[in-house]
């Protein structure tokens, strides 16, 4: 009898044993999802709801065994809000660290330097993570950036973002504006800005091509600037053919072929360099530029000089069966 309670009593204590060790072991050991997914932590959720969902999810297989072992061998951080990529077969551990970590999937929508408000708007409205809507919003008025959001956020909330970083990035950058900018107000430096960056690509010709302007409004000349022709046309989208001569000689308040001064409001949003470069616009004596057929332009200080790399540029186009 001794000798089988002593059998008894060891058996007992193997179970125990492996019990115990499947328990410890369920805390790391893989866990049932077979592929990456995510999992959204709403505002305020606690860990108990989370482990409901994380089951329903599939993510583990018991949640209360989840908020046993979490309670046992896990941190007592709080979860935070936020949608999280739960990879394939994470354990409890991982689980865990991950929602308390706080490094949620990273959702960005892109706004291009130079792109117009139309297109921020079609931007926006594109994104199916996001919800509500929103109208085109105020030209200008969004700094180009890459703005990071939550899946379920609304499309006004992610506007207002980019609107106030805008806000901002001209305040910071007003103060620190050149003695001879032309600009007077900052709401002149985005008009202005905004033609500076639709006119060229070349991040190191944009203060170049502000200071051409720069000359231009000072001594009365027309802009003449090709984009403001065509944002009164088509509210910045691309035209898609050539500018008509009616549409040259058209008289509005964007087209700077047939008025002086800035047009009425920017044609564009512009990004930190043309606001920057028209603020700090380069010291040049030049009134004209051309393209030069390599992606930049090649700039002049008289007509007669201009009107010569206007017929290099018109024979570059010859070449290339453009005209």
């Amino acid at each position: 009898m001794r000798r089988t309670g002593c059998l008894i009593l060891l058996l007992g204590l193997a179970v125990a044993a492996f019990f115990a060790f499947r328990f410890v072991h369920g805390w790391t050991e893989a866990g049932p999802t077979i592929a990456n997914q995510t999992f959204v932590v709403a505002e305020g959720e606690t860990l108990t709801s989370a482990a409901a969902e994380l089951k329903k999810a599939g993510v583990i297989r018991s949640a209360d065994a989840f908020l046993t072992r979490a309670k046992l061998f896990g941190s007592s951080d709080p979860i935070k809000a936020g949608e999280y990529l739960i990879p394939k077969g994470a354990s409890n551990a991982d689980i865990l660290s991950i929602l308390q970590g706080g490094k949620a999937v990273a959702r960005l929508v892109t706004i291009p330097e130079g792109m117009p408000s139309i297109l921020v708007h079609d931007r926006l409205m594109a994104q199916k993570d996001l919800t509500g809507s929103v109208p085109v919003p105020k030209e200008g008025s969004v700094l180009p950036d890459s703005y990071a959001f939550d899946k379920g956020e609304t499309r006004a909330a992610v506007l207002k973002r980019m609107q106030e970083a805008m806000t901002k990035a001209l305040a910071e950058m007003w103060p620190e504006r050149s003695p001879t900018t032309v600009v007077k107000t900052p709401e002149q430096a985005i008009v202005l800005a905004s033609i500076v960056e639709k006119e060229t690509a070349v991040p190191t010709e944009r203060p170049v091509v502000a200071g051409v302007y720069s000359n231009r409004l000072r001594t009365g000349m027309m802009l003449q600037a090709d984009p403001t022709i065509i944002y009164p046309i088509t509210k910045g989208k691309p035209l898609g053919r050539r500018i008509r001569k009616s549409e040259i000689a058209a008289v509005n308040d964007y087209n700077t072929y047939a008025m002086t001064g800035l047009p009425k409001g920017p044609i564009a949003n512009p990004g930190r360099l043309s606001i920057l470069a028209v603020l700090q616009p380069a010291q040049t004596r030049a009134l004209y530029f051309v393209a030069d057929g390599k992606g930049g332009h090649i700039f002049a200080d008289t007509l007669q000089q201009h009107n010569e790399n206007v017929r290099k540029w018109f024979e570059i186009r010859r070449k290339r069966g453009e005209l």
